[in-house]
């Protein structure tokens, strides 16, 4: 799975009461294709036996400082990534300022990877003007850090303290596997799922999507290192980890948040539906039945985002990448939204196929291009559309900077 195929990562486990949550994150490391390197502190085997990683890992794991003499160099020389989870303030403090006294923090100390830490301790510890301290000094330093999360914690206290869930985690360092795109450093804007057009307080016009194709964009932008932001309509699944999300609901207030995020962004990915018709009078009561079986509904046109965004987006040279969902004459009908409306690229959708479109996880699209260049994808899973429409994009924006 991308970008873990084959990568090396090691993780680096301390003695928080959270290393059983790492038992996990080894566990999705090597699902997702990584090659997975455990080294534990002595006060980690406190709270979870090596062998338990050592089992998934299928490799010994790492311990003492003694064990094996330049171990600390050949870790963090050969890894792709570095993760120490969980990341106590001992260990964070170890990081700040330079001690090795042991295998973890020797090997942190000498690595030349990218090191990714999600801190663990109790709440009053990570208040600490001093691990606040150490935390803007690994900042500074260039060490990435997800987490800590708010909630319960081990000693039945709440607050800021937790690590991270390992899904979350994963999402973090495949972040900083991806770091030779040329999206980092500059801002994605994504539309994804519904608007919602009212015909009364209770009633509206509206449609199945669920904003699945949009947040695996948002997700595949976020982990090549880009600044994004979602936009997105009323949604049955959850936004991705990372991204900036603007809520909004009806196509004017999409249309709203989108001429405020387009200046300064590189590129605009636009797969929300956008309701094509509002009704022209909502009513400000409920609709009865007893209004009558002839109750008409006198629907207008809604605002074409595109159209309107067209003026800002060329004057800010944004990238742009729109979505057609057709139900014949297809790619004529994309060509022309590509001309007219001012696109880039657009993703071509047949209407009605079996296990695309709508509400699905997977989807089969048509890449149809500003330059001519068509390609027809098989039917993927909808976060490998993502990647092949953002390598597609890549490849444009590449062209166009180098």
């Amino acid at each position: 799975m991308r970008p873990f195929d084959g990568r090396r990562v090691l993780l680096v486990v301390t003695g928080g009461i959270s290393a059983y949550k790492s038992v996990v994150v080894l566990r999705r490391l090597i699902e997702y294709g990584a090659d997975v390197e455990v080294l534990m502190t002595e006060a980690a085997e406190q709270m979870v036996g090596a062998v338990t990683f050592g089992a998934l890992s299928g490799r010994p794991v790492h311990r003492g400082l003694w064990e094996q003499p330049l171990a600390h160099i050949e870790l963090g020389r050969d890894a792709d990534a570095i993760v120490v989870a969980p990341a106590t303030a001992n260990i964070l403090a170890k990081l700040a300022t330079g001690l090795a006294d042991d295998l973890a923090s020797a090997t942190l100390l000498a690595a030349a990877a990218p090191i990714l830490v999600a801190p663990a301790m109790n709440t009053r510890m990570w208040e600490n003007p001093a691990t606040q301290a150490n935390i803007e000094a690994l900042t500074a330093a260039g060490i990435a850090r997800v987490g800590p999360a708010s909630g319960p914690l081990a000693e039945g206290e709440s607050g800021p303290g937790r690590m991270e869930e390992p899904e979350t985690i994963l999402t973090h360092v495949g972040r900083l596997l991806e770091r030779e795109s040329v999206l980092l450093g500059h801002k994605v804007v994504v539309t994804a799922g519904p608007t919602l057009a009212p015909l009364d307080p209770v009633r509206f016009l509206g449609n199945r999507s669920s904003g699945r194709m949009g947040f695996a964009l948002a997700a595949s932008a976020w982990r090549r290192g880009a600044e994004v932001v979602v936009v997105c309509g009323p949604t049955s699944v959850d936004p991705p980890v990372g991204p900036r999300v603007v809520r909004v609901e009806r196509a004017d207030e999409m249309l709203e948040a989108l001429r405020a995020e387009l200046d300064g962004a590189a590129v605009l990915a636009m797969a929300a539906a956008v309701a094509d018709f509002r009704a022209g009078s909502p009513s400000d009561g409920k609709l009865k039945k007893d209004d009558g079986p002839g109750l008409d509904l006198k629907l207008e046109t809604g605002p074409d985002l595109l159209v309107e965004t067209l003026e800002q987006r060329r004057a800010n040279s944004v990238f742009t990448l729109g979505f057609a969902l057709e139900t014949e004459d297809g790619e004529a009908n994309a060509r022309r939204k590509l001309r007219d409306k001012g696109m880039d690229m657009v993703a071509l959708n047949p209407a009605g196929e079996p296990d695309a479109g709508f509400d699905v996880d997977t989807n089969r699209v048509t890449i149809i291009e500003s330059n001519d260049l068509t390609e027809e994808l098989p039917l993927l899973a909808k976060h490998e559309v993502a990647d092949r429409l953002l390598d597609r994009i890549e490849e444009r924006l590449g062209g166009a900077t180098g």
